[in-house]
């Protein structure tokens, strides 16, 4: 089994070359890994130079993938190019543990066809910390994108990907309908995620969004008044 990894990005130079280092450093087997793709919404710094010159120096198949803007889009993107069995989506500001290669192709021999790791922030905040802790249990109120993604190629294929319409929610849209189809594990490792946004916006007020996010959700909100109010509350999406 192979891994592609799938990482959207928008003006991400200042920590992508970061990222793409840890990933190939932190596997069990770069032979697990059949690329890493690196999925561009439209930056306008140093991304691409910085991921040409890594795809320069290493060994393993790194790519730089232009796309229309849109974490949904990015990541469909990024899918139909990715040559593994295996398709892991990664934000670019998410560490995963070491071994985490191994960790997800163990699962999928099992029969667990899709899932992701638990997370922590890279914050001591008792709330963060908290949010984190959250994240051990089985239900998909205690998902997100930051948590990482795996899911086989053919069970992508067969559920249709990410939704298009939603430019925010695309994670939990997912996660909602392979819980409905019974194919979610939640592997008991931490990949480690920036907490920059809730330092940029207030750690209570990023929250309350989030939460009036899913609100809005269950009340039958469309996608694009999920976009809405995300983007006058909190801003660009990458």
């Amino acid at each position: 089994m192979k891994i592609s990894i799938i990482i959207p990005i928008l003006n991400e130079s200042e920590i992508i070359g970061k990222l793409i280092s840890i990933l190939i450093q932190s596997s069990f087997s770069r032979k697990n890994i059949q690329e890493i793709l690196i999925v561009d919404g439209g930056s306008t710094d140093r991304s691409k130079d910085i991921i040409d010159t890594l795809a320069s120096q290493e060994t393993t198949t790194i790519k730089f993938i232009p796309s229309q803007k849109g974490r949904a889009k990015q990541l469909n993107t990024g899918a139909r190019i990715a040559q593994g069995n295996i398709l892991y989506f990664l934000h670019a500001d998410s560490y995963p543990p070491k071994g985490y290669d191994d960790d997800i192709i163990q699962e999928v021999k099992k029969g667990n066809n899709a899932g992701c790791f638990r997370m922590k922030f890279n914050s001591n905040h008792w709330w963060l910390r908290f949010l984190g802790w959250l994240t051990q249990f089985h239900s998909k109120r205690c998902r997100g994108g930051d948590q990482s993604q795996f899911i086989t190629t053919s069970l992508f294929k067969q559920i249709d990907g990410y939704d298009e319409s939603f430019i925010v929610y695309e994670d939990n849209d997912l996660v909602e309908r392979l819980f409905a189809i019974q194919q979610f594990v939640i592997i008991p490792k931490n990949v480690i995620t920036s907490a920059r946004r809730y330092k940029e916006i207030g750690i209570w007020r990023l929250q309350y969004y989030f939460l009036n996010i899913h609100m809005r959700k269950w009340m039958g909100a469309s996608p694009e008044k999920l976009y809405r109010y995300y983007k006058k509350k909190v801003g660009s999406i990458n």
